[in-house]
């Protein structure tokens, strides 16, 4: 399989770990609150790209049996000093598992997947999931792949063509809202918010 990471962004994160991981970044506790109403009690959740693990946290505290990972070993270690439990080093092409979770939390993370590769990796998602299962992740808005100052690269999707990525027809339900946010850079954005269910 092609690599779905781009090794300038890994670089970014690995170089600004701590400085990304203490800036006291809370929850995303209004996505969080409607992801969590729609698993079972207790269910399993897998988090892609967990940063700090602040979001890692929140879900635990609610009771789920959560799976945080991290592309990034600098970030992963620091989410596991947080957590106070180990975080899997995990790339996005190395999802594994066959009906595995109730639920995949990608918050602020798939929007550094190549566009080619990001159909392959929504796709393994999907066959993770349990039947039913939930799938939420966050992309910055925009009509073409590029890169921010930072260096670090966005597939800045519109809404339409995540649709074409997800492809409609893989799950019972596909629900794309947009607002506008921050983000590292300190720059207004353009959310995408995505949650897609698995039909049961």
């Amino acid at each position: 399989m092609t690599e779905a990471k781009d090794h300038e962004t890994i670089k970014f994160y690995a170089n600004e770990a701590e400085a990304y991981t203490t800036r006291g970044q809370p929850a995303s506790v209004h996505h969080l609150r409607t992801f969590m109403a729609r698993l079972p009690r207790g269910g399993r959740v897998l988090e892609l790209g967990c940063g700090a693990g602040q979001d890692s946290e929140a879900m635990l505290g609610g009771g789920f049996d959560v799976v945080p990972t991290d592309g990034t070993p600098e970030i992963a270690a620091a989410a596991a000093k947080r957590l106070g439990r180990p975080v899997r080093v995990l790339l996005f092409e190395d999802i594994d598992g066959t009906e595995s979770y109730d639920g995949i939390w990608a918050d602020a993370c798939l929007l550094h997947v190549p566009r080619a590769q990001l159909p392959s990796i929504v796709g393994q998602v999907h066959a993770a999931l349990k039947p039913g299962g939930v799938f939420y992740a966050s992309f910055k808005a925009g009509e073409a792949e590029g890169r921010d100052r930072f260096g670090r690269y966005y597939n800045y999707p519109s809404a339409e063509w995540l649709e074409q990525a997800y492809g409609v027809d893989h799950w019972s339900a596909l629900e794309i809202g947009q607002e506008t946010g921050g983000g590292y850079d300190g720059l207004p954005t353009d959310w995408l918010h995505v949650t897609a269910t698995k039909a049961g």
